[in-house]
């Protein structure tokens, strides 16, 4: 393969809030099947918030530690912000990230926007939702209940060393310093 021949690299777009199993699952594969593999933080901009509490760097620790552990080391790691312009978005996120021809995603409005474009698109591989949810890992923090059978080892220490359950129950108003 040229150096300017990426029809083998590929992206996949998540906001990994926090990454879990599941996402391990397609990343691994879209890894092994890509020459190099664009991991997209999408809505890098949003932290603090109980549905996003994790930032943009937080969330590329976390995946860059993950991958690491599973000995990918194909891959590239981008923060995309959101741009709620549909017709635009396809150009700001080729403008974020390293070259790549295939995109990997099940979300209908993904899909059209960047065949439209010309990409090549692929449906992820499929992983248990009901189990590996962000959602109920969140969830489950903020409850006391056991979330790290959910998620990478990498991930737990990257929350651990932030006190992301901490911060998750603050911003969720489940914690001791909830707002009164």
């Amino acid at each position: 393969m040229s150096r300017n021949d990426y029809s083998a690299y590929s992206l996949v777009v998540g906001r990994f809030q926090p990454l879990h199993n599941g996402h391990m699952e397609v990343l691994c594969r879209c890894a092994s099947e890509s020459e190099h593999l664009v991991v997209g933080i999408g809505s890098a901009q949003y932290s603090h918030h109980p549905d996003n509490p994790f930032t943009a760097g937080e969330r590329y620790l976390m995946i860059h530690n993950a991958l690491e552990d599973e000995g990918i080391t194909n891959y590239s790691i981008v923060p995309m912000e959101d741009l709620n312009r549909y017709s635009v978005w396809v150009a700001h996120v080729v403008s974020m990230s390293p070259p790549f021809k295939r995109v990997y995603t099940n979300n209908p409005l993904t899909k059209r926007l960047f065949q439209e474009a010309g990409f090549e698109v692929r449906n992820s591989p499929l992983y248990n939702r009901e189990v590996y949810s962000g959602t109920e890992i969140r969830r489950r923090m903020v409850a006391d209940e056991e979330w790290r059978s959910l998620i990478p080892k990498a991930v737990a220490e990257v929350i651990d060393d932030i006190d992301g359950v901490g911060r998750l129950k603050d911003i969720s108003g489940g914690g001791d310093n909830a707002p009164l």
